[in-house]
């Protein structure tokens, strides 16, 4: 059920079996897995049920490098968190992405892909996915469209998989009604923890702090206490909670918040199609999403192009996927940003710097700009596109200087200390961005499927315009799993290192972060987390009444 924390008095200490930090994906997809077992569980979330700016500006900070944007619009703090801004693509980490590779720094987890299969396969309901299939001619003879076919790739060099899209978007909606009926979950809203409160020895959790932005102070006292707030989130709270151990919680080792990464995306170059292939569907970002020309049962698929695991190791490329990008009339102009602002306020992620009036008086001056835009946009309009580029998107390489730190001095509305956010790319990000582009051009021209013109090198160059600020709204690493404290803030079983009844769940726990769009990943690990809770709290008496 609901309950509203601006409600509960304060000095109340609320008793639960399991104590979950966040609202979203990872954090719904335990407290519904601990239910089906008969275990009750309480989530705390910062939110209500829709955004509202003096929460939003919880989660604002300062960015240290790039310019980087992990805020507004990259984040929502309400109930069902990321799923409210994210774009549902899915698809399993390949083997390679859970090996230690030579070439890259700090790379390996502590068990293969073999260890997620089984969750892999119920996060698939779980996401509302379509079968085990990636393959593209799998799809393609499901489909069995003319304009839906695959590129022939023959150099073994770029391979191709396709993503499924999730239909399980905005879980806070979807599962509303299943939360406020639920016996075993209570979901606390407008509850914002402040504090992780230890035993003397240091050795487990014994409360939570928690707060409301009506001034509402009260604890949460459990068995088990689990983080699921995200990449920046997770790692705020935990070094914020310094008053028993000064450098924070589970920070002995100086490596809560270090590994800080997104996925790095850049739009470059222009492929010019021979007659033979003049349209790319399957492949193409503006014609792929949630389309229905690229369904089958209900389920949307959208095809990405990538370096070989061969490749890469031969050249020591980090992973990268490829699409092509249409140029729709008018994209990037004034009205059509103020277009896309308006569409995000919809979809309650807009950012600041601009008001309504503001875009509306933008769109009014120049309508046609962001019309043609829009209906090139919605209606897929293959007669309106004005040229193809290619988009990358790189995986960061795990570096301990990448890392999310707290102010000194600067505190949000409810005391604690704003985050300070350093983002780090090394090298071999934009070495794997050229080379990645080059592969796919030597690809196609070799195929003559098409002509390439290539942008300047950016190892050379540097980052161009098209470099995204706000990566990919992928926040991971910070709380990287390892099975040496010293080297990893959790264990394999995603416990935080000497505090034996504290968890962290979701991205942040990623030792390496691949190529591939981490939601899939992300509940798997989850499910798994949630195996080991249920094993626990199976083998000791409830608290909760």
């Amino acid at each position: 059920m609901f309950i509203d924390a601006r409600d509960i008095e304060t000095s109340t200490n609320v008793e639960a079996d399991i104590c979950i930090v966040g609202g979203g994906i990872a954090g719904l997809t335990i407290a519904r897995k601990l239910s089906e077992s008969g275990i009750r569980s309480t989530v705390i979330e910062s939110g209500g049920f829709s955004p509202d700016n003096a929460t939003r500006d919880l989660y604002r900070g300062e960015s240290l490098n790039l310019g980087y944007q992990f805020a507004d619009g990259c984040r929502s703090r309400f109930l069902g968190g990321s799923s409210n801004c994210w774009g549902g693509f899915c698809r399993p980490f390949a083997e390679h992405d859970f090996e230690r590779r030579d070439w890259v720094r700090n790379s390996g987890w502590p068990f293969g892909k073999q260890e997620l299969v089984p969750y892999y396969d119920e996060a698939r309901r779980f996401l509302q996915l379509g079968p085990d299939e990636y393959g593209v001619d799998y799809w393609t003879r499901a489909i069995n469209r003319a304009d839906v076919r695959r590129i022939p790739l023959k150099t073994g060099k770029v391979l191709d998989a396709v993503s499924h899209f999730s239909n399980a978007i905005k879980m806070g909606d979807q599962q509303r009604d299943e939360l406020a009926s639920s016996e075993r979950i209570n979901v606390l809203l407008h509850a914002s923890a402040s504090e992780i409160r230890l035993s003397d020895d240091r050795a487990r959790v014994t409360q939570l702090e928690v707060k409301t932005l009506t001034g509402r102070r009260f604890s949460i006292g459990a068995r088990h206490f689990i983080l699921a707030a995200g990449g920046i989130e997770n790692a705020r709270l935990m070094l914020s909670s310094n008053r028993q151990m000064t450098d924070g919680v589970g920070n002995g080792n100086d490596l809560v918040g270090r590994y800080f990464m997104d996925h790095s995306r850049v739009i470059s170059g222009f492929v010019q199609f021979s007659k033979q292939w003049p349209f790319n569907r399957l492949y193409d970002l503006k014609f792929q999403y949630r389309q229905r020309k690229l369904a089958v049962n209900n389920v949307s698929i959208a095809a990405q192009l990538f370096p070989s695991p061969e490749v890469q190791a031969q050249e020591g490329l980090l992973n990268s996927l490829v699409w092509f990008d249409s140029v729709m009339p008018g994209e990037r102009s004034a009205a059509a940003e103020a277009f896309r602002r308006m569409k995000h306020r919809l979809e309650r992620k807009e950012k600041p710097g601009s008001t309504l009036i503001e875009d509306a008086w933008t769109m009014a001056a120049k309508p046609k700009d962001w019309i043609s835009y829009a209906i090139g946009f919605k209606f897929n309009v293959r007669s309106m596109v004005r040229g193809v580029r290619m988009q990358a998107m790189v995986e960061s390489e795990p570096d301990p200087s990448s890392r999310v730190t707290i102010s000194p001095a600067n505190r949000d509305a409810l005391g604690m200390p704003r985050v300070l956010v350093d983002w780090r790319l090394s090298d071999s990000v934009k070495r794997t961005f050229d080379r990645s582009f080059e592969l796919v051009k030597t690809e196609l021209e070799s195929n003559g499927l098409a002509r390439v013109d290539l942008d300047p090198p950016i190892a050379s160059a540097g980052w161009p315009e098209t470099f995204e600020r706000e990566g990919t709204w992928h926040h991971m690493g910070t709380t990287r799993m390892h099975a040496s404290p010293r080297q990893g803030v959790v264990d394999q079983d995603c416990r935080v290192h000497g505090i034996a009844n504290l968890f962290v769940a979701g991205s942040s726990v990623f030792p390496t972060v691949s190529s591939n769009f981490p939601t899939l990943t992300l509940v798997a690990l989850a499910l798994r987390l949630s195996r080991t809770l249920i094993a626990e709290q199976q083998s000791i008496p409830s608290i909760a009444s």
